[in-house]
């Protein structure tokens, strides 16, 4: 059985990995918001058009995790290499076809969406750059899925640190023509952000070199296309790819919704949601912990042990995020002006920011659990209690912004939506289904 201390053991350098990770975002936003409102939410709309691209190949990486995590309950750590292998080799295949997608297609799909002329201009000025991170990005995500499916989670810490370090510094030099680079403005975010995720690989595969025993897991045994080995993973893959793609695009749906309010108003939710970013690390961190915990003990026959470990997640959770809490709510300007000294702009800021951190409520357990699902194996479940949670998320962004068109801070009662009825159809399944005796 995990202990807490177990749980707490995998889930710290997750942590502090995503921490160290979402400072790219958190940097990026901070010295646009010094830059203006329409580079700060023209790098919103384009920050998560890029996101929906890449949370299809998170997605697939999220799949050869579960699969690696299940195989390492198992004992069976030859198999794991052989996963990894074939994995990388098809996000790779994926980052290029999506890359040929994107460059042909981003135009227009910005176009007919964004109704500000400065903002579609700025936001293709940061995607012309931002979408070559895509290899690099989606490679990172591969060695992430294998640490965290073994259970060998201290590799991310320190491979976060230099990816942020590198960015913090890019970011200042290339945005403001600091350190004898050029000034490039909303593009040097871009560039930054790219340049510290090809960063982040090489820092990956030297700490694979050096530190992991390659012979047991049997990495270069499995060089040559595996048919088997990559259908596994996509079998289980797949479910997850399409459940992202929807998830991130109704999020996306969200702030094109949002920008029709004005620049005033998506500046506002760009802030928003970089510090959401900072709030929901310790439920990702949590979450991702459950879903490789219950990996390893469904693969170890020990399923009645899922709900158990789940319970003691949740709580770890939430006592990880009073801090958070406390702070957003008792000093509030203090987050505010890492990203704007605008005072007009911090105070429309601080109403959304209140509803937006109530909503952790609903989110903490809901991602827990629904991350146990994914756990379990039961992709397409998953997939399934996603789509059923998006109708009424994106019935609720149609009616309040798009229809009413009332203030941006309701807006963000959207996500309590969300939460809640990710809490309600996670909690049924793992009560009523029969997903104990799941093979993968």
């Amino acid at each position: 059985m995990y202990t807490t201390k177990h749980i707490w053991k995998i889930s710290y350098p997750i942590l502090i990995s995503l921490f160290m990770q979402n400072l790219i975002n958190i940097t990026d936003t901070a010295f646009l918001g010094r830059v203006g409102e329409v580079e700060l939410g023209a790098s919103a709309l384009a920050g998560v058009f890029y996101l929906a691209i890449y949370m299809i190949g998170f997605g697939f990486s999220t799949g050869a995790q579960i699969l690696m995590a299940r195989r390492n309950g198992e004992n069976n750590c030859k198999e794991i290499g052989g996963i990894m292998v074939q994995s990388s080799a098809f996000l790779m295949l994926l980052a290029t076809v999506m890359y040929i997608l994107t460059v042909l297609f981003s135009p227009y799909i910005l176009s007919k969406l964004i109704s500000s002329e400065v903002v579609y201009q700025s936001a293709m000025q940061y995607m012309d750059w931002r979408i070559y991170g895509l290899f690099f990005s989606l490679m990172s995500v591969m060695f992430r899925a294998f640490f965290v499916g073994t259970t060998q989670t201290k590799a991310l810490t320190l491979n976060a640190v230099v990816m942020v370090l590198s960015n913090v510094v890019l970011n200042y030099g290339l945005i403001f023509g600091k350190l004898g680079l050029p000034q490039m403005g909303i593009a040097g975010a871009a560039i930054a952000s790219v340049v510290a995720e090809a960063i982040s690989v090489l820092c990956f595969a030297i700490y694979m070199w050096y530190k992991v025993d390659t012979s047991k897991y049997a990495f270069f045994e499995f060089a040559r296309y595996k048919r088997k080995q990559l259908y596994q993973v996509f079998n289980i893959s797949i479910w997850i790819m399409i459940q992202n793609f929807f998830t991130i695009g109704t999020w996306f749906l969200f702030f094109v919704a949002v920008e029709h309010l004005g620049e005033r108003s998506l500046a506002i939710s760009n802030i928003v949601r970089s510090i959401s970013t900072i709030m929901f690390m310790p439920v990702t961190a949590f979450a991702t912990t459950a879903s490789t915990l219950v990996g390893n003990v469904m693969g170890a026959g020990k399923s009645e042990q899922v709900i158990p470990i789940c319970k003691k997640i949740i709580g770890l959770c939430f006592v990880a995020l009073i801090p958070l809490w406390l702070l957003t709510y008792l000093m509030p300007e203090l987050l505010l002006r890492i990203y704007t000294d605008n005072i007009s702009l911090l105070n429309s800021s601080i109403p959304s920011l209140f509803v937006l951190s109530s909503c952790y409520i609903f989110a903490v357990p809901g991602a827990v659990l629904f991350n146990a699902v994914s756990g379990t194996g039961n992709t397409r479940s998953a997939l399934a209690i996603e789509l059923s949670m998006l109708v009424f998320y994106v019935a609720y962004v149609w009616i309040v912004i798009i229809d009413m068109k009332i203030d941006v801070m309701y807006s963000w009662f959207a996500e309590h939506i969300y939460w809640g009825t990710m809490l309600l159809f996670a909690y049924l399944y793992l009560k009523k289904a029969k997903w104990q005796l799941k093979k993968i």
